[in-house]
């Protein structure tokens, strides 16, 4: 990257800078390769943030099926991250994973895990918690038709008519998908192999089959990472989520550049468990070369620019995250070591800002938490608005979460000093309630991006990225207008 125009003497976040377009031989925006290329097995640079109200399985499962990476929080109890750590292996590569319901659901029921939009189906039938047979689904309930049905209503008696389906055998490309689903004049079909539903797929996620490559092991199942504390046994924890199959282990505390951390970090890498060690959070390039010394393969830089983070106005703390991303970037390139954004976007400007300031993926908290597929169920304000709820992984709540089991006395002691929000509405987008969603607008921003700048790889946007630096006004210019003035 090269600033253009004098290099700023101050430090910068992302609406202090934009991308100037240079020459370009890059045609097309799907010549790009957004592969972070960090150690994982990733091909879009979107890592989900360990929060407990945005990352859970579901949405690991469907973060990693369309290339990028999610992170179990480390308060989930041991017992409980392994579970969700195999549940997001055995779930399809090719197709979703179905979201099935009994006849006798309600429609309000099922409007508590998915709005009335288009793009999602809800299988009727009753599992029984075993393989489920074609011959036990009743029909599957368009999400749309949610909208327009009674609360009360069965879904059942919503389910009329024969059952759309597929045979996974009879599928030669995502393409071929797509065309056998329009064929059989569905929005949404069950994939069977051998008379037993395998998964859901919808003509949208078929077509999004063809432009995203999925994040797999090396055994072909859908990668996952999870976070662990730095204290306690952290081997054992360490040792037990490799057996569980974890892909990525994040060692993660609000400050990272600490005694504690390198420890830790320490203790895990003399186990030699043959997966990447993501390590932070830190916003120096001492903080990286103490950590990479340590055993950390990958950085997580920030420190306060979460949606959800009092930090820099309770203690002063931090660091504007594009300046943070800059530094410690080139410090973890030159010792063979990556760095994850950790914060602060809020447009896929911001990705690609981060990006283009060296760093390898991005990790997204809050936007993320207003999906479908995060943690919770959806609710509704009394403007009938769908927001699910979300706190910060300092707060009050999280704090209680996570040292729920202490005697009163230490709990109220850890909890009169928490910081960040308890309790936030993040508000569904009704043009973009899914996480896939939210994954096409940003990596398709983020792909014009690199075609402006010539570059077809993320390594080639790191060198070629042109940053200048502007006004409040020159930020402001540059966003759409609501309304015609």
């Amino acid at each position: 990257m090269e600033f253009y125009g004098d290099q700023p003497d101050v430090d910068l976040t992302y609406s202090d800078v934009f991308l100037v377009p240079r020459r370009s031989a890059v045609t097309s925006r799907l010549d790009v390769d957004l592969s972070p290329r960090d150690g994982t097995a990733a091909s879009i640079p979107l890592v989900s943030a360990n929060m407990n109200s945005v990352t859970g399985p579901r949405l690991a499962a469907t973060l990693a099926r369309r290339g990028g990476l999610g992170v179990l929080p480390q308060d989930m109890p041991l017992q409980e991250l392994d579970a969700a750590i195999r549940w997001v292996k055995d779930q399809p590569v090719p197709w979703d994973t179905p979201v099935i319901l009994p006849p006798e659901a309600t429609v309000a029921e099922a409007a508590r895990l998915l709005p009335a939009s288009e793009g999602h189906g809800i299988v009727i039938a009753d599992a029984g918690g075993g393989p489920l047979s074609i011959d036990d689904v009743q029909g599957i309930v368009p999400a749309a038709r949610l909208g327009t049905a009674l609360p009360d209503a069965r879904l059942g008696d919503l389910a009329r008519g024969r059952t759309a389906s597929i045979d996974a055998d009879d599928v030669e490309s995502a393409r071929h998908a797509f065309d056998l689903i329009v064929g059989a004049d569905a929005e949404t079909v069950c994939v069977l192999h051998h008379g037993f539903v395998v998964g859901t797929l919808s003509r949208r996620s078929a077509l999004r089959t063809t432009l995203y490559r999925p994040a797999v092991d090396s055994s072909g199942r859908l990668i996952v990472a999870a976070a662990v504390g730095i204290n306690g046994d952290v081997q054992a924890k360490a040792r037990a989520l490799a057996a569980a199959g974890v892909d990525v282990l994040v060692l993660d505390t609000a400050h990272g550049h600490q005694d504690g951390m390198l420890r830790a970090l320490q203790a895990v890498s003399s186990l030699e468990l043959g997966i990447p060690l993501v390590a932070g959070n830190i916003v120096t390039a001492e903080g990286v070369h103490d950590l990479v010394s340590a055993g950390a393969d990958i950085l997580k830089v920030g420190v306060g620019p979460g949606a959800m983070c009092t930090t820099r106005m309770m203690t002063a703390v931090g660091r504007p995250q594009f300046s943070a991303v800059l530094e410690t970037a080139e410090a973890a390139r030159i010792m063979g070591a990556h760095v994850w954004a950790d914060g602060g976007v809020r447009y896929p400007r911001d990705v690609a800002l981060a990006l283009a300031a060296g760093a390898a993926s991005i990790m997204i908290g809050s936007w993320f938490a207003g999906t479908i597929e995060s943690p919770g169920e959806l609710q509704v304000d009394d403007a009938g608005r769908l927001y699910k709820e979300s706190w910060g992984m300092a707060s009050t709540k999280a704090v209680h979460a996570r040292f729920g089991r202490l005697d009163p006395y230490e709990l109220a002691r850890k909890e009169l000093f928490a910081e960040g929000i308890s309790s936030s509405k993040i508000y569904l987008d009704p043009l973009r309630p899914g996480l896939e969603d939210l994954i096409d607008m940003i990596t398709s921003g983020v792909r014009s991006s690199f075609t402006y700048a010539g570059a077809a790889t993320v390594a080639e946007f790191h060198d070629r990225a042109r940053v200048g630096l502007q006004s409040a006004a020159g930020y402001e210019e540059g966003k759409a207008l609501p309304v015609s003035w």
